[in-house]
């Protein structure tokens, strides 16, 4: 009979213990502190918005900042033509492997670095949920990333790359502020382009009707241009 302690059965069984030791506990934990730094940032929204409504207060009502929870996973902002959806993904990601993070020394010393949770940041108009307009086009403007050791970056739109501070920031209360404040700048800065003529000169009689009905002929902000002309490579 086979030596038990040498047998591919044991080696098998010994790899599955291993990894949920290793790997399944590292990636509770990366949850835990993604659910946490979350809850931090739905605060910190919350907060900012109010902070910004004090300083508006006399200007037109219109333009009023307001802010929803969406539920565990989701936090809205209203800023006055666009809303930002602060969403967190329950579950825990690696990178692929031309992924620039495996370049960093951080995550070369030690693989578990790398498994991280995401919270991502969505642009879209506020009509497009005041009109209900379901074909519409929203934009991801950013992703947190956070690890088993709170250490993070954003991936994103302009500014709000930070990819090669992963090996040292900790994510707190004042870096969410600052990811916050960038996020709501971009979107402000983001306008509402006119589609180039050809890609609007024909439209069907179902989409007259429902725009006329409902207002649902889609909208997006760069509907008809490349939206990665704002990008900036990690």
């Amino acid at each position: 009979m086979e030596n038990e302690q040498n047998s591919p059965r044991k080696s098998i069984k010994d790899d599955i213990v291993t990894m949920l030791k290793e790997k399944s506990a590292v990636k509770q934990l990366v949850y835990d502190n993604t659910f946490e730094m979350f809850s931090l940032l739905k605060d910190a929204l919350h907060e900012l918005i109010n902070d910004v409504n004090d300083e508006i207060f006399d200007t037109d009502r219109r333009i009023k900042l307001d802010y929803r929870d969406r539920g565990k996973f989701e936090a809205e902002a209203k800023i006055a033509e666009d809303v930002l959806i602060f969403s967190m993904h329950s579950n825990i990601f690696e990178f692929d492997r031309d992924h620039l993070v495996w370049k960093t020394s951080y995550v070369q010393k030690n693989r578990l670095n790398s498994y991280c949770g995401i919270i991502s940041i969505y642009n879209f108009l506020s009509d497009s949920f005041k009109y209900n307009r379901i074909n519409d086009l929203g934009y991801l403007i950013g992703r947190i990333f956070i690890n088993r050791e709170k250490h993070f970056f954003v991936e994103g739109k302009q500014q709000m790359n930070c990819l090669n501070n992963f090996s040292t920031q900790i994510i707190n209360e004042e870096e969410i502020r600052i990811i916050l404040e960038k996020a709501i700048h971009y979107a402000l800065h983001f306008d509402l382009l006119t589609p180039p003529y050809d890609t609007v000169k024909i439209a069907t009689v179902e989409q007259l009707n429902s725009k006329i009905e409902n207002g649902k002929l889609q909208t997006g902000k760069r509907l008809g241009f490349r939206f990665e002309s704002d990008d900036v490579l990690l």
